[in-house]
C-alpha cells in the first residue's frame, strides 16, 4: 500500500511543472466546452485531441487526453441542466432532475450538485483504479492466449448486449468491427485480405481515422440532421455547492461511485449505462421517490457521481487487459498504443509507474473541473449560445486535418469519411457504434491470440473449454447470449 502511495506521489511531483499544469487546465477546459455543446461527445473530443497530440511526448499527450475525457463527461451536465439537452449521452440521466431544478429557479444549485457529484465520483473511481489495477494486473499475468481470445470476444458481446435497444443489432455491429479489423495483411504470412486490389487497404485500416469518422464526422452529420433550436438561458443562482447536499446523501454518493466504477470495468458499456444504473439504484433505495423526475437533488447527485466514476473504472480493463471499458476509453487506448505505451498484463511488470501516472492525471483533471465548475460557470454557459453552423465546419476541418496528420496519407481522410457515413446510416437504423468500434480495437487481439492458441494446442479446441479461467469466460459469453435471446423471444410472445 505504502509503495503505491509513494509511486502516486512521484507521479504528482512529475506532473507538477508549470507547463504540464497549463496543459492539464487547458485540456480540461476544452473537454468541458466540447462536452457542454450538444452533439459533441466525449469520444469525439478524444478522437480529435488524439490527432492534435501526435507530436507531443507520450506523458504530456496522455495527460491532455485524460483531462479532456474527464472534462467532457462533466461538461455534458451543463446543457442537460440548462437546456434539457444532454451534452453527451452520459448526461441523459441528469436531464430528468437537473432541468426540473432549473425550471424551479435552482439552476445554479443544480450545477453545484453536478460539480460535487462529478468530483466525488471521479475520486471514488480513482481510488479503485489505484488499488484494483495492480491486483488485476497480477492476476492477468496468469492469462494465456486462450483466455485473451475469450476476453476479447466477451468485450464485443457484452458491448453489443448492453448498448442500444436490440442486442442482435449490437452483436451485428460488433462482428462488423471484427471483420473490419481483418482488412489488410494477416499477421503470420502477410497474405492480403479484403483489399480487393487496393494498395492502401493492404496496410489495414488505421484505428484513429476510423474512430474520428465513426464518432466525429458521424456526430456532425447527425447534428446537421437535427437542427439546433435557438438557445435561451435563464438567469441562475449561486453555483457554490451546499455542504448539507453532500453530507445528507453520502450513502447515495458512495453507492453511485461503486456502481459507476463497476460498470466502467465491464468492457464496452460506458458512462451512460453507469449514470442510469446509479440513478435507478438511488431511486429504489430513496426515501423520497416521489421527487425523482421533478427536481430531486439525490437523483441528480446519483447520475453525476455514477457517470464520472465510470471514467477511472473504464481505465482498469484498459491498463490490465488491453480491453477498453467504454468507447472513449477505446480511443484513449489507441492513443496509448500510438505513443508507444503497451497496455495489458505486462504493464505492471514493464512500467508499473504508468498506472499511478494515469491516476495523477485524473487528479489534475478533477481539480480542473472543480475550478471551472465553481468559478467559470457563467462564462462557460455562454458557449451554448454559439450557433451550430459555426461549430460544424470547424469540427469537420479538425476531423479531416487530424486524420491526415496521423500518417500523412490522403487515404486516411477517405477512411474517416467512409466511417462517418457508415456510422451515420447505422445509427439511423438503430445500430450502436460502441460495439463496432470495440470490434475494430479488439480484432487484432482476438485474431493473434486465436492463432497463438491453435498453434500451442496443435489445432485442438479442447483447451479453450477445459482451462479454468477460459471455461468461466466462455460460460459467461454463452450464458449472456442465451439469456438475452431467451429474454427477447419471451418478450415477443403474444
Amino acid at each position: 500500500m505504502f509503495e503505491g502511495l509513494i509511486s502516486f506521489w512521484h507521479s504528482i511531483v512529475h506532473f507538477s511543472t508549470p507547463e504540464v499544469i497549463f496543459y492539464a487546465l487547458l485540456s480540461s477546459l476544452v473537454g468541458v466546452v466540447m462536452g457542454a455543446l450538444p452533439g459533441l461527445t466525449a469520444t469525439m473530443s478524444l478522437a480529435l485531441m488524439t490527432t492534435l497530440t501526435i507530436k507531443l511526448p507520450h506523458d504530456q499527450a496522455l495527460l491532455i487526453l485524460v483531462c479532456t475525457y474527464v472534462g467532457a463527461i462533466y461538461g455534458g451536465s451543463r446543457s442537460a441542466i440548462l437546456l434539457n439537452i444532454p451534452g453527451t449521452p452520459a448526461s441523459a440521466a441528469s436531464c430528468l432532475d437537473g432541468y426540473a431544478l432549473a425550471r424551479q429557479g435552482l439552476a445554479g444549485r443544480a450545477m453545484g450538485i453536478a460539480t460535487s457529484g462529478s468530483v466525488l465520483g471521479t475520486l471514488i473511481g480513482m481510488f479503485f483504479l489505484a488499488g484494483f489495477t495492480p491486483v488485476l494486473g497480477n492476476m492477468a499475468l496468469k492469462f494465456g492466449a486462450y483466455e485473451f481470445f475469450w476476453l476479447a470476444l466477451f468485450g464485443v458481446i457484452i458491448a453489443g448486449t448492453l448498448t442500444g435497444d436490440d442486442p442482435l443489432k449490437g452483436w451485428i455491429a460488433g462482428v462488423a468491427g471484427l471483420l473490419i479489423a481483418g482488412i489488410g495483411q494477416e499477421p503470420q504470412y502477410a497474405y492480403e485480405r479484403f483489399s480487393y486490389g487496393v494498395r492502401d487497404l493492404a496496410g489495414g485500416i488505421q484505428l484513429v481515422p476510423a474512430l474520428v469518422g465513426a464518432f466525429g464526422f458521424a456526430e456532425l452529420l447527425t447534428a446537421m440532421k437535427e437542427r439546433q433550436a435557438p438557445v435561451k438561458i435563464s438567469p441562475f443562482d449561486t453555483v457554490i455547492p451546499r455542504l448539507k447536499d453532500v453530507t445528507r446523501y453520502w450513502r447515495t454518493i458512495l453507492r453511485s461511485g461503486l456502481i459507476g466504477t463497476g460498470v466502467g470495468i465491464v468492457p464496452g458499456v460506458g458512462e451512460d449505462v453507469a449514470a442510469w444504473s446509479s440513478y435507478a439504484a438511488a431511486k429504489r433505495a430513496s426515501k423520497e421517490k416521489e421527487l425523482y423526475g421533478k427536481g430531486s437533488i439525490e437523483g441528480l447527485m446519483a447520475a453525476e457521481t455514477g457517470d464520472n466514476a465510470c471514467v477511472p473504472g473504464a481505465m482498469i480493463p484498459v491498463l490490465t487487459l488491453a480491453i477498453p471499458g467504454s468507447a472513449p476509453a477505446a480511443v484513449l487506448m489507441a492513443a496509448m498504443i500510438i505513443h508507444g505505451v503497451k497496455p495489458g498484463p505486462l504493464i505492471m511488470v514493464e512500467s508499473p509507474q504508468f498506472v499511478y501516472d494515469i491516476v495523477a492525471m485524473m487528479l489534475f483533471a478533477t481539480i480542473g473541473i472543480l475550478i471551472y465548475g465553481l468559478v467559470l460557470t457563467k462564462a462557460l454557459v455562454q458557449v451554448l449560445r454559439v450557433p451550430q453552423h459555426f461549430i460544424v465546419p470547424i469540427i469537420f476541418v479538425l476531423c479531416a486535418v487530424g486524420s491526415f496528420a496521423i500518417s500523412g496519407r490522403l487515404f486516411d481522410v477517405y477512411v474517416m469519411l467512409a466511417f462517418g457515413l457508415l456510422g451515420f446510416f447505422l445509427r439511423g437504423y438503430g445500430y450502436p457504434m460502441a460495439p463496432l468500434v470495440l470490434g475494430v480495437v479488439l480484432g487484432d487481439l482476438l485474431e493473434k491470440n486465436l492463432r497463438r492458441a491453435l498453434l500451442l494446442s496443435d489445432g485442438d479446441l479442447t483447451p479453450f473449454f477445459t482451462r479454468p479461467i477460459s471455461a468461466v469466460v466462455a460460460a459467461m459469453i454463452f450464458g449472456t447470449v442465451g439469456w438475452k435471446i431467451w429474454s427477447v423471444t419471451r418478450s415477443h410472445k403474444p
